[in-house]
Parts: structure tokens; sequence; C-alpha cells
């Protein structure tokens, strides 16, 4: 049997592994598909910045798309002359419908030879849209020398390789410059320098697309600041509430060869696709660890349980056998008793009266084990009838004491019963409050071993009468005080273990208490001894004179007859 419980020990011990293995795995999945998903939130969002900048190049770069078509050797031939008036149409009207556009205020043209690159205040050449034609002029911001300085600079040492006929160079935020290249004879035709109006650029194009492309406020799941780094600027915001700060930074998006000076400073907040798969997480998260939980408790449930039923399987056979043996015995002394009177060689008075003495008390004696018996198998049924009666607890205990005298002098039991005046009357069975006193009482004295006594006490607080009965006896260790009350249980003690019982007195009594609407305690320390209390409530209406009132409560339910 020792070995069998060894196994079921290592058998939960294996099956409470494999449970929270398995929760453990599916805990880190769950973890992993939610970081999947923020990781994937947070990529979708990086393209969209990517894609934001990159939309904005083309936006820069429109003018491109009409100027890469002119014939540049024909556009070269024709200015040769070095005379505005000279530019072909088809040329001006590129110019003329980029000049529309609002994301430029002025455009400039110069030849290749760029003096405006050396010495700003050089002449170049201006488009005017009132005539919708370039003129000379020495007055231009100071931004076009820039640009076109860049530009000249850096075209010159492509121009021998560079295929194509046009090519655009960046001065931060402030122009675009776009190289004209003859390509067949690799030569520089001049150059467009497109000065880009700050105020268009930021407050009618990049900050309302901001807003068309991430979204408004925190709510968007991402906060995006055009940012001037160069000042410590921000221009433009999708969370106007929200203030800038680089702590709140988790990601920097440049702009591909253009404002340098600027970038997007990113704030991922909780992006509704990461808050929606968070409520998923722990949605699952709660239900995993309840039917973990349950689960869990199941398995020990169930390993309590059959431990329990072991442990009262094997209390039963315990009190079978010793049910057993003890029927016997009585039984034994009747049979050979009535043995021998039957066989008519008992004709003295004295030893016929012996024998008769001898069987009347054996016959008693075997008539209380049935009825312990018959208690046992009522307890816990709910058709046995209870047949309650008002009485006073003092008159009862009194009564049952005088009853009593002969066995606790035989025992040597030393008897104190203490009262409080005025104790109201209860409703209980009587035959069950003597059961009760009976098995109280008698338990003292058998777990007794030298001082042998017996503290009766009744209190009342005026809703409920407390019966306390005590004793100086082995006590109980504070380990088995829970389970005393438990079919079949008994202590094993030294000196318990060697005084005869089956663990029954004590599951009556509390059958019998509950039955009655009452409650029992215990109190015990080993060594110094035991307090059973027991509460019933005071009866609903009594007279106040100390009359005894009689009253029967019926019960509807069917009685069992044993």
């Amino acid at each position: 049997m020792k070995k069998y419980r060894y196994i079921r020990w290592i058998l939960l011990a294996m099956g409470l592994t494999a449970v929270i293995g398995l929760t453990g795995m599916n805990v880190y999945s769950l973890y992993a598909l939610h970081e999947n998903t923020v990781k994937n939130t947070v990529e979708k969002q990086k393209r969209q910045l990517l894609e934001y900048t990159n939309q904005v190049r083309t936006r820069f770069r429109q003018p491109l798309s009409e100027l890469w078509r002119v014939d540049m050797e024909h556009l070269q031939n024709a200015i040769s002359s070095e005379d505005p008036d000279s530019i072909p149409d088809d040329f001006l009207e590129i110019v003329e419908a980029n000049q529309q556009d609002g994301l430029y205020s002025d455009i400039y043209f110069v030849f290749p030879d760029c003096q405006a690159c050396d010495s700003h205040g050089a002449p170049v050449w201006h488009y005017d849209p009132a005539s919708a034609s370039f003129v000379e002029t020495t007055s231009y911001s100071r931004f076009v020398t820039d640009g076109l300085a860049m530009a000249n600079t850096r075209m010159n040492a492509l121009v021998r390789d560079y295929r194509w006929s046009t090519r655009a160079f960046f001065d931060a935020q402030n122009s675009m410059t776009v190289a004209l290249i003859n390509n067949r004879n690799r030569e520089i035709v001049g150059y467009l320098n497109f000065l880009v109006d700050p105020e268009y650029l930021v407050n009618e194009y990049l900050g309302p697309k901001l807003i068309n492309t991430f979204g408004v406020g925190e709510e968007a799941g991402i906060i995006v600041w055009l940012h001037d780094w160069t000042k410590n600027k921000v221009l433009a915001t999708t969370a106007t509430g929200v203030s800038y700060s680089y702590q709140k930074v988790d990601f920097i998006q440049n702009f591909p060869d253009l404002l340098d000076d600027w970038n997007l400073k990113v704030s991922f907040t909780d992006n509704p696709d990461i808050a929606a798969s968070q409520a998923s997480l722990m949605r699952n998260l709660i239900v995993l660890g309840a039917a973990v939980l349950l689960l869990i408790g199941a398995f020990v449930f169930m390993f309590l349980t059959a431990q329990r039923e072991r442990e009262l399987a094997q209390r039963q056979a315990d009190f079978l056998a010793n049910v057993t043996h003890e029927l016997k015995t009585p039984l034994s002394v009747i049979l050979a008793a009535g043995e021998n009177l039957s066989d008519g060689r008992i004709d003295n008075k004295n030893r016929l009266k012996s024998y008769g003495s001898h069987i009347f008390n054996e016959s008693l004696r075997l008539r209380k084990m049935i009825d312990r018996l018959l208690d046992v198998a009522k307890s816990g049924n709910s058709r046995v009838h209870t047949d309650q009666r008002r009485i006073y607890p003092i008159d009862f205990i009194s009564n049952y004491l005088d009853t009593k005298k002969t066995y606790f002098e035989t025992n040597n039991v030393e008897v104190a019963f203490n009262s409080e005046k005025d104790i109201p009357p209860i409703d209980i069975d009587p035959g069950h409050f003597h059961s009760i006193l009976d098995n109280l009482t008698e338990n003292a004295v058998k777990y007794s071993p030298d001082e042998k006594y017996i503290g009766i006490a009744l209190t009342s607080d005026g809703k409920s009468v407390r019966l306390s009965i005590e004793d100086r006896g082995a006590g109980i260790p504070k380990n088995a005080q829970k389970y005393i009350f438990d079919k079949f249980f008994r202590v094993e003690e030294t000196y318990t273990a060697n005084t005869k019982g089956h663990g029954l007195g004590l599951s009556i009594v509390k059958d019998l208490v509950h039955r009655n609407h009452g409650s029992i305690n215990v109190k015990s320390v080993p060594n110094k001894g035991t307090v059973f209390t027991v509460s019933f409530p005071v009866a609903q209406s009594h007279d106040g004179n100390g009359t005894t009132e009689t009253s029967e409560t019926t019960n509807k339910q069917e009685t069992e007859h044993v």
C-alpha cells in the first residue's frame, strides 16, 4: 500500500508538471503572437513613414517629369545667344506650369559658367509670370546662390559619366536645382533653380499630408513630429496636444536626398491593432489561467478525495473488525449462559441469579452497541424523524447526572455542574440531547487516564444556550482536531490507541447537534484536556415562569425505520 501511495504522488507530480509545461508553452505562444503583431504593426508604420518621405520626394521632383523630354541640344543652340527671348516655347510652357505650383515661389535660370555660383548678385534669369518669360535680374535670395553653387560643383564631377538629361540637387529645404544636360556632347546646358516656399511646404503640404497619412492624436497609434533638428523646432505634428521630447522618440525617418535639416521623429503609441492584440492576449491568458487552475484543482481534488476514500475505507475495515469482535463477546457470554441453563445443570438459586444477571447485563451491553450502530446508520440521513420538544437545559442535565451517578462513582469521576441563572429553554429532541451528553461525558471518562474530571457549564447570551463539557484528559493534537468529527476517525496516539473505540461518537454528536439547528466546536491542549462547546438557539417563545412547555415539530418527510 505504501508503494502505491508513492506511485500516486509521482503520477500527481507528473500530471501537474505536464499541465504547467503545456501552460508555459501556450503562454509563450500567446506572447510570441502578440509580440509578432506588435512588430508587424510597427513595421507597417515604418513602411508608411518611408512611403511618406518618398511621396514628398516625388512631389519635389515633379518638374523633372516634363524636363527630361526636352531636346537639350536644341535648347542649348537656342540660348547660345544668351538672350532670354530665345528660349523655346515648349521649355517656357514647362516652366510656367511649375511656376503655378505653390511649392515654388521663384524659378531662375543660369548658364553653365554659373557666375552666380561664385558671386552673389551676378546676373541670372528670373521667370516673370506676368510676361511669361525670363528676365535678367541681379536681385535674388542668397538661397539661390547656395543651391546653384552646390549643383555646379557636383555636376562638373558627374557630367562625363552621366547618361540622363536632367539631374536634381537639393539644398536642404531651401531650393531644388536641376542641371540640364546635353548627353550627346556630355555638356551642361544650364541650371534651373526652384526656390521653395517654406510656408506652403509646411502648412499646405507636409503638415496636412501627415494628418491624412497617419491620423490625428495618440489614438491613431503613432505620433509624428516634423522636426528641424538644426533649430530643435517642431514644424508640424499629428498630435498638437502632445509636447515633443526626445525621450519620447522611438524612431527617426529621414527624407531621401532632400530636406537635409528636417526629419520625422516618431513615437509609437497604443495602435488599435496592438490594443486589440493586447486585449485578446489578456482574455486568452485569463481563460487559460482559469482553465489551468480548474484542471490543477480537479487533479488535486481527485487525488485528495482518493486519499480520503482510501483512509475512510481503511477506517471502515478496522471498525468492522472491532465491531465484529465486540459483538461476539456479549453474544458468547449469553450463548454460554443460555446453554448451561438449557441443559439444566444449574439448580442453585444464587447461581441462577448470577447467570440471569450476566445474560441481562450482556444483553444491555449488546443493545447499547446496536443502538450506537443505528445512530451511525441514521447520521447524515435527512429522512430520519426529529421529535423536537421544549426542554429546560438545567433540569434536563440535572436529571441526566442523577441517572449517571452510579456510572460516575464506579469510574471515580469528579463531576462539577455550573450554570447561570434563568437559562432559557431550547427546542431539541430529548433523545438526541441525551445521546449528545452520553457521548461527550463517556469520551471524557474514556480518554482521561489519571485525573477523571468532568466540568459541565451552561451559559446563555439571550440568543443561544451554550453547553460546555470539559475534561482533564489526554487532549487532542492540533493537527487532528479538524478530523475528529469524521466517521471512523481516531487519534493515533499512544494512550488513545490502547483505548477501545470505533471513531463514531463525535460524528454522531455533530450530526445530532446539526439536526437540532445547533453548532459544536472543540478546544484542546495535549496532555491538559479538552473542552467541547455545543450551542443551541433559544426557543422562539417561552412563558418566563419556569414552566416546561412541550411542543412537537412534525417532520413531513418519511421516517426511516432501521
